[in-house]
């Protein structure tokens, strides 16, 4: 009966560890197009629902914006955000991402107000 318990614990700790449902946050280091390097942060909501992914994406939790095209296939996240405020196009972040059960890392590329191209790199862990 001990061993029953102590099995049906671990299942039930490493199923929640490898969740990625939840609220996520963490770095979002943004190179732009002359090289230099902008030190940012990232709040990612997110939902998952067999492989397709949604949710949000922004700065802060204030700030967010619809994830669309999201899907998690063998520990590979890809999804876009399209940063509109008040109906206006400020530009997009395509994302690439490897969610390990613990952490979230990986890149990002897109446009900013005006087409300006930035790459970033991203680095999230599960909120508390």
């Amino acid at each position: 009966m001990k061993t029953l318990l102590c099995l049906l614990l671990l299942t039930a700790l490493t199923l929640t560890a490898g969740d990625l449902t939840g609220k996520w946050v963490g770095k979002f280091d943004v190179t732009k197009p002359n090289g230099e390097t902008e030190a940012d942060q990232a709040y990612v909501t997110l939902k998952l629902d067999g492989t397709a992914v949604t949710g949000t994406a922004g700065p802060d939790e204030s700030q967010q914006w619809a994830i669309r095209k999201g899907k998690l296939e063998a520990g590979k996240l890809t999804f876009e955000v399209l940063m509109e405020e008040d109906g206006q196009d400020n530009g997009s972040i395509s994302f690439d991402l490897v969610f390990d059960g613990d952490t979230i890392r990986g890149t990002a590329v897109g446009t900013g107000k005006g087409g300006e191209k930035m790459s970033a790199k991203v680095d999230l862990k599960r909120a508390s």
